[in-house]
């Protein structure tokens, strides 16, 4: 069989047996392709079964060389390992050749965070007298207040607010569901969004569950959400490239510097795993430096540090 019927089947398997949603699937097909193409021009292999550990390290030292920086490299190998790892549990493949390959070591970026302050003047600098005004108030205060990713925002559903009793049920990266707190003030503005301003939206066709709409009564892009957010931090004078991730950080960040478990944080944010989560640690690590700087006797007038 050639590269292209594996990787239809590996497609089937992603979507069915993963249940990852189409940009990922389109992701790692792309990974895929890029390793079949380097075969079908270096070698004189026809097939995935055919690869050895040794054209895989080659495939690897030419994204190397074509400059591609870490993460991507480590993204595609990731992808070529899922790869090989389908043809395994196909029992395509008796041995695995990606098992050994080496992924790049990466440095782990802290991500940039608003202050309480700083979320508080986003938030006041919306002008709340015009319509889009209060369903923009409404997706910063969800946003802040969940902590969701932007896709899942966009996603939103009527019939998965829980507002009365302080959740919103989440659909998550691979269609993964989670219950998510909802404080009084983020609830309190959705209300309002959905008893005054979302009525007099003419909702298209499809869309009638759908919480945040724009004008033409479609639910808002990534791109638009985007775009709310930095003319808000443009008005409150908040220099910061920001972004609605940097809304999501922030409430992670607000939660474990105020003392929060981080299993609970992790459940909150849709983790699969804690190692994710604990990059967020970082704030209790600089917290806990700040405090025996201030308090420890040894450290008191820069006693350490000169």
């Amino acid at each position: 069989m050639s590269w292209e019927g594996y990787i239809k089947g590996f497609r089937y398997y992603l979507q069915l047996e993963k249940g990852l949603s189409e940009n990922s699937i389109q992701a790692y097909l792309r990974d895929v392709t890029k390793l079949s193409r380097f075969i079908s021009e270096t070698t004189l292999v026809s097939s995935p079964t055919q690869v050895t550990a040794d054209h895989l390290r080659a495939f690897i030292k030419a994204l190397h060389d074509v400059g591609l920086d870490a993460h991507t490299q480590a993204r595609i190998i990731s992808g070529i390992k899922a790869f090989y790892k389908y043809l395994m549990a196909e029992e395509i493949l008796r041995d695995n050749p990606a098992e050994l390959l080496d992924t790049p070591r990466l440095s782990r970026k802290l991500p940039d965070t608003l202050s309480f302050e700083e979320v508080n003047s986003l938030l006041q600098s919306i002008d709340l007298s015009a319509p889009e005004g209060t369903r923009n108030r409404a997706i910063l205060e969800t946003l802040y207040g969940c902590g969701l990713r932007v896709s899942e925002l966009t996603a939103l559903r009527i019939s998965h607010l829980h507002l009365d009793s302080g959740f919103v049920r989440v659909i998550g990266k691979g269609n993964k569901e989670r219950l998510v707190p909802i404080g009084e003030e983020a609830a309190k503005h959705i209300k309002n969004y959905l008893q005054y301003v979302r009525p007099a939206v003419p909702v298209k066709r499809g869309e009638e569950d759908i919480v945040f709409l724009n004008r033409l009564g479609r639910r808002l892009s990534r791109v638009m959400v985007f775009y709310i957010i930095k003319s808000c931090a443009k008005v409150a004078g908040i220099r910061k490239t920001i972004s609605p991730h940097t809304l999501r950080h922030s409430f992670a960040t607000h939660l474990v510097e105020g003392g929060a478990d981080l299993r609970a944080v992790q459940e909150m944010l849709g983790h699969a795993s804690i190692t994710t989560t604990e990059i967020y640690t970082h704030l209790d690590r600089e917290y806990l430096r700040q405090t025996i700087m201030q308090y420890h006797p040894r450290y008191k007038g820069g006693t350490y540090g000169k």
